[in-house]
């Protein structure tokens, strides 16, 4: 979705056919994913009597954070495949893995079971990603690419949107219609795949994953380092459902000080010119740009909320019939108009409305329209704004749309979770966008590409911090536990106010230690 610039008319036939496809299969690539995402809070923590699997809110924000920091890691990988073996052969792995693995999903009925299945679903996911986006970048030229991306986000959000009122439409008579409907929708991306994608020309790259493993570790840091970082982040993990937290901070500090330690041996001796890694100096990658990604995943630890906790505050505490006196006259309408054709709308409620309430997706959904409607116009009013300014103001809109909630608290109320939601949405238009401006501007114009390529992992590690956070917090404050959900909505603005702050010094610091050129 895109206003500026102007799209001439002999643009759009500009376009060859595998850059429609592409769009097509994004739109129901994303139905597929977001169709079961936008309701997996509900489905893993709704009772088993009800159809869902019963889960606490801890063991739900593992499985999202993991599931999702891996689709968002995954890409890297799978991205180098596409391009040694053919992106057609690459999207479609993709649906034979995803479609399987959608079907296999109402089958588990246990945390482990049900973990397994959705890593090979977000493994599909993550073949599918890099691929569409390549084949995007390669039928769009400087001519015509602003308004292709600009459609390609368009088709984004539409699926974004679609997805998940489908879903909640069709769990109202059974969870497994989910399922099914998600893999229904990878199946048609894939006979789009199959009858229609065109692969368009590209040179073939026969770069070993060993060296994108390598590249990857080599903008961490070296080899040390990198174990470092991935130590800390299972422990993380282990600490948010199999250790205690003050084991996992134990371990934690145990293996800093270890490799601390271990350094500063190493620099007090002499170690041989080509020592083996565990024999090399802690050596930091490249670390202004690692710091702004550690900073935006602040960012999305928060966005991540409105998808993982948002939906069981709004079972648990909201009480959203104000919405549903507000547009009765309007179903009531609806219903007389159609039992004049002799259509019986008396189930229809099942599609929207859950024990008399709004359904919890359908609020959360807000967020898709909003960005559908108001993308091209709040990137047209932070046109003229500095990046930084526009993702610090966005940041803080996000903590303000959280801090709503807090007066309400156990009484929240159905156009509460409306506005909140749509005030959420503006700051994340803003926030969003811009961040992967800012990445390109610090860059030094020779490492503009390496900064891009890398920019998901921000994203990757605030759906997994953001995963945790939720459903450690959620188990602690909701109503298994303190009861507090106006302390859980402090917890996320604070954190975001936080990001804010620091993103603002982060900037200031980079303005003063100008990157060499």
């Amino acid at each position: 979705m895109q206003s500026s610039p102007v799209a001439s008319d002999h643009q759009i036939p500009a376009f060859p056919r595998s850059f429609w496809v592409a769009n097509a299969m994004e739109i129901f690539e994303r139905m597929g994913w977001y169709g079961f995402y936008a309701v997996s809070t509900l489905y893993l923590t709704a009772p088993i009597a009800e159809g869902g699997l019963g889960l606490s809110s801890k063991d739900r924000g593992v499985i999202q954070g993991l599931s999702t920091f891996f689709l968002y890691f995954f890409p890297a990988l799978f991205g180098t495949l596409a391009d040694r073996y053919g992106y057609r052969l690459m999207f479609s792995l993709s649906a034979l893995v995803m479609l399987p693995g959608y079907l296999l999903l109402h089958l588990p009925h246990s945390f482990y079971g049900f973990f397994l299945v959705y890593i090979l679903v977000a493994c599909g996911h993550g073949m599918f990603k890099p691929v569409v986006l390549s084949t995007i970048v390669k039928t769009t030229n400087e001519q015509n690419g602003t308004l292709g991306f600009g459609i390609f986000y368009m088709m984004v959000n539409i699926g974004g949107l679609l997805g998940p009122l489908i879903a909640g439409i069709v769990r109202g008579w059974s969870w497994d219609y989910v399922f099914y409907a998600s893999a229904f929708w990878i199946g048609l991306m894939g006979i789009l795949s199959l009858l229609f994608y065109r692969e368009p020309p590209h040179q073939r790259k026969e770069e070993s994953l060993n060296t994108v493993l390598l590249r990857m570790v080599a903008v961490i840091g070296n080899a040390r380092f990198f174990a470092l970082v991935i130590g800390m982040l299972m422990l993380l993990v282990l600490g948010s459902k199999w250790w205690s937290f003050g084991r996992a901070a134990t371990v934690a500090v145990g293996w800093l000080l270890f490799h601390l330690v271990w350094d500063l041996l190493l620099r007090l001796g002499r170690a041989p010119q080509r020592a083996p890694w565990y024999l090399q100096k802690l050596s930091v990658g490249e670390g202004r740009y690692l710091l702004f990604l550690l900073l935006m995943s602040g960012f999305w630890t928060c966005e991540n909320q409105l998808a993982m906790t948002l939906p069981e505050y709004i079972r648990d505490y909201v009480d959203s019939s104000d919405l549903v006196r507000t547009f009765s006259p309007l179903a009531g309408w609806v219903s007389g108009l159609f039992a004049k054709l002799g259509i019986d709308t008396s189930s229809w409620s099942k599609a929207l409305l859950a024990q008399g309430r709004v359904k919890p997706e359908h609020l959360i959904n807000l967020n898709s329209l909003g960005i559908i409607f108001l993308q091209v116009v709040i990137s047209y009013a932070a046109r003229k704004l500095p990046p930084l300014v526009t993702i610090v103001s966005g940041v803080l809109l996000t903590a303000a749309s959280f801090l709503l909630f807090v007066p309400f608290g156990k009484h929240g109320t159905g156009w509460l979770v409306v506005v909140g939601v749509l005030s959420y949405s503006v700051g994340e238009m803003m926030a969003s966008p811009k961040s992967k401006e800012y990445a390109g501007r610090i860059a030094p114009p020779d490492k503009v590409g390496l900064y891009m390529g890398y920019f998901y992992l921000c994203v990757a590690l605030g759906n997994l911090f953001g995963g945790l956070l939720s459903g450690t917090a959620y188990q602690y404050l909701g109503p298994r536990g303190l009861d507090r959900p106006d302390l859980l909505f402090v917890l996320i603005a604070t954190l975001a106010v936080g990001t804010a702050l620091l993103l603002w010094l982060y900037d200031r610091w980079l303005r003063s230690a100008p990157i060499a050129k």
